[in-house]
This record gives structure tokens, sequence and C-alpha cells, in this order.
């Protein structure tokens, strides 16, 4: 192995990692966001009411009114719902170190990575089929899908670089032929 190709390998390794550090920090960072759910809608209509937001888009300022509304005469009614999203943000976490395997050995982890993947792809479907059931309007349900969307695209970016690491290796482990 040329010292260009082991310089080639060494920084998709380091691509492949950096990519994988962001998707873990975004786990834990929306993880941690699903503990303070009042104090958070809180902030939103905040926000959204004192913005152009409110004038341009009242329906949105509407559902975060109602959003907020709900969430805090839930704490004060029924505060054990609020482990449902305890136990959501915990799943988070747990992903999130989860993701410590692919981390270290990319290529012998590669499944967690396509796992992830497919977890992605199905927050499609389950925001379309369940956010109507529950009367999510249909631009939150665009949101919620978007965090499929968007975390696809770091793992997609880290599968190429694991096939090339992968690639690599296969080369090095190739007989060289007799000359």
């Amino acid at each position: 192995m040329t010292e260009v190709q082991k310089a080639t390998e060494a920084a998709t390794l380091r691509r492949v990692r950096r990519w994988i550090g962001i998707f873990i920090v975004c786990l834990v960072l929306s993880g941690l966001t699903a503990f303070p759910l009042e104090t958070e809608t809180r902030w939103l209509v905040d926000l959204v009411g004192g913005s152009p937001i409110a004038e341009h888009f009242p329906a949105a300022a509407a559902w975060a009114e109602r959003v907020r509304d709900g969430v805090a005469d839930t704490n004060v009614r029924y505060p054990f719902l609020a482990y449902g999203t305890d136990w959501l943000a915990f799943a988070h976490l747990v992903i999130a170190v989860g993701f410590w395997g692919p981390y270290r050995d990319p290529v012998r982890n590669v499944w967690v990575v396509q796992w992830a993947m497919t977890a992605c792809v199905a927050i499609i479907p389950l925001a379309l089929i369940c956010g109507p059931l529950r009367g999510i309007p249909l631009a939150w349900r665009f949101v919620d899908m978007s965090f499929g969307v968007f975390g696809v695209i770091p793992l997609l970016i880290v599968l190429r670089g694991i096939r090339q690491l992968e690639r690599a290796a296969a080369l090095r482990q190739a007989p060289v032929p007799a000359a």
C-alpha cells in the first residue's frame, strides 16, 4: 500500500468518524430537548408570538399556543404522561451510545448505519399515518418528516465512506500476482 493510499484511507476514516460524531451530537441534543417540553413550548409561543410569523402564519401561531396549553395542562392534570417523552429522550441517548461501535470500527459495524438509515426512512410513513390520527397539522408533519430526510444525509455520507474503506481493505488483502 502506497503512502498516498494510506493517507487517503486515513482521511476517509476521519471523515466517517466526523460525520458519525455529528450524528451522535444531534441525537443527544434531540434527546435532551425531549425532557423540558413545557418550557420549550412556552419559549416557542414567546418567539412566534412576538415575530412576523404570527402575522403571516396565524395558524402556526395558534398551533404553537395549543401545543403549549396542552403540554402545560397535561403536566398539571396528568404528569405521568410526560414519562413517555422521558422514555423518548432516553431512547435518543441510548441510540447515540449505539453509534460508538461504528465510530470505533465503521466497516465492522456498518449494519448500525444501515439500521439508522432504515429508521430515518420509516419516519415518513409514521408521520403520514399517525399524524392525521393524532390531529397533527400537515405542515408540522413535514417538519417531523424532515428529521428523517436530514438524518439520512449524514448517514449516506458515512455509508459512502465505509464502502471506500471496505474497498481499501479488500485491496490490501488481495493477493499480489507473481511477476
